[in-house]
């Protein structure tokens, strides 16, 4: 599909055929697990909710976990799809600036300090990963930033390479200084998971999220330009620097909101974006809804394949998305360039 051109009638058909498939997931995904569940009695009002027990399997254990891992697989795939076309490079990801690792120290301190699990009902893990993810990112930006005020794509890449380096031997020290508790809270977390939430919690990076979605697509057109080249860019009359900052700041903040609660799961920034790409093109304005919508499929079904592979035991959905991960780099590598 031609970035110059655009069909709306090709849009929305390309977007709805996105959307049932996340229709199809979320539907078929929720009934899947080590235990069955009859919907019949989990819809039933002969019993109380307290004293139903697949109405609590369905709604307080499976529904927020598939909320979780759509939301996260959607803000992944969409903040992969942007870095990968602003920084011009295939193999850019929402970890590349840092933000990733900033997260892990920001919850790992919070950890070895033992601080209580919530505050306010709030919990204090997520916090500390997403003030960790904010400082991730202001320290990026101030390294990269020029004195004529734009961010060059080589040092943006070289500051988030060290930013990453920097605050994961943070991150190893931190776990080499811990007791035995701690340590294995913190090797949980840093291999990703989904298993842990509530609607509460969902509930509170869910506005960032939507909103990140929306300024993205909004700016979807200049996003085009750019990645066709900066001084192109310029002459068409797009504000490069402001657009390249709105576009870096939303997918970093993307990252910094789902990492905070599901941890650093690797390489769905990745696979997401360059999969839909093949199918639909590199028009942003088409890429990114259909990331979302393909996103939040891929990584719950992840998620599902880690809690019912191997029954009762449940494997961190991290693991899955870096086996399925690490041969994709290797072809992304390796693919006759074109």
């Amino acid at each position: 599909m031609n970035i110059q051109t655009f069909n709306l009638k090709q849009y929305i058909g390309v977007i709805f055929l996105f959307f049932l498939l996340f229709l199809v997931t979320i539907a078929i995904t929720p009934l899947i697990g080590s235990v069955q569940i009859d919907l019949e009695k989990a819809f039933s009002r002969d019993l109380a909710f307290n004293d139903n027990v697949d109405a609590n399997i369905l709604f307080l254990a499976r529904t927020p976990r598939i909320i979780l891992a759509a939301l996260t697989g959607a803000a992944l795939s969409v903040a992969g799809a942007i870095l990968q076309s602003l920084l011009r490079n295939d193999l850019a990801a929402p970890f590349t600036l840092g933000v990733s690792s900033g997260a892990a120290l920001g919850a790992v301190i919070a950890m070895s300090l033992g601080l209580p699990y919530s505050i306010a009902g709030i919990p204090t893990v997520p916090i500390a990963s997403f003030l960790g993810s904010l400082g991730a990112i202001s320290l990026v930006f101030s390294l990269a930033r020029t004195r004529t005020g734009d961010f060059p794509t080589p040092i943006l890449l070289l500051a988030g390479v060290t930013a990453n380096f920097f605050f994961a031997a943070l991150v190893m020290l931190i776990h080499y200084l811990s007791d035995f508790t701690q340590s294995f809270r913190i090797v949980r977390w840093l291999m990703g998971g989904l298993d842990i939430t509530s609607y509460k919690t969902l509930i509170s990076i869910a506005p960032m999220i939507f909103i990140g979605f929306g300024v993205l697509i909004f700016y979807g057109r200049d996003f085009n330009v750019i990645s066709t080249g900066i001084q192109s860019a310029m002459s068409r009359g797009v504000e490069v620097i402001k657009v390249q900052k709105i576009g870096f700041i939303m997918a970093s903040l993307l990252t910094g909101a789902v990492v905070s609660l599901s941890g650093p799961i690797g390489f769905v920034g990745l696979i997401v974006p360059h999969i839909v790409r093949l199918i639909v093109g590199p028009d942003l304005r088409i890429l990114l809804p259909a990331s979302i919508f393909f996103g939040a499929s891929f990584l719950i079904i992840c998620d599902t394949l880690a809690r019912t592979i191997i029954a009762p035991t449940e494997i961190p959905v991290g693991i899955i998305t870096a086996m399925l991960g690490g041969p994709f780099f290797v072809w992304l590598l390796k693919r006759p360039k074109s």
